[in-house]
């Protein structure tokens, strides 16, 4: 059974960075593709950001590209999200999520693709 934990998350002004970390245990790490998730208070989730399990595939959403970036480490069974330039509007609880099988090269940013999922950590953005 695979296990994902995330940490990283907290309160943050406008403009400022955090780093998501998601540690992952229980499996085949380096041939999971994983991705960032969230959900905003009140919104349904949202696809964030995906990362092929070489990490030769990354895809980004429209509202994150070029703030957000997406990696991993298969040695340290860890896949990171750093956020630059945070908005209010990225206020939510962030989720990892892991894809058992995946193709290289293959990131995809439809949740139900992914078979586990981390409980989640709050990341919340003042003005």
């Amino acid at each position: 059974q695979v296990q994902l934990v995330e940490s990283g998350g907290g309160l943050v002004q406008a403009g400022g960075s955090l780093r998501l970390s998601c540690a992952a245990s229980g499996g085949t790490f380096s041939r999971y593709a994983m991705a960032w998730f969230r959900r905003p208070p009140g919104k349904e989730r949202e696809s964030i950001a995906a990362i092929s399990w070489s990490g030769g595939g990354i895809n980004y959403a429209a509202s994150v590209k070029g703030r957000f970036t997406i990696s991993r480490d298969n040695a340290k069974n860890t896949v990171f999200l750093q956020m630059n330039s945070l908005k209010p509007e990225d206020t939510a609880v962030y989720y990892c999520a892991a894809k058992a099988g995946a193709l290289n090269y293959y990131a995809p940013m439809r949740g139900y693709e992914y078979d586990y999922w981390g409980q989640g950590t709050q990341v919340t953005v003042s003005s």
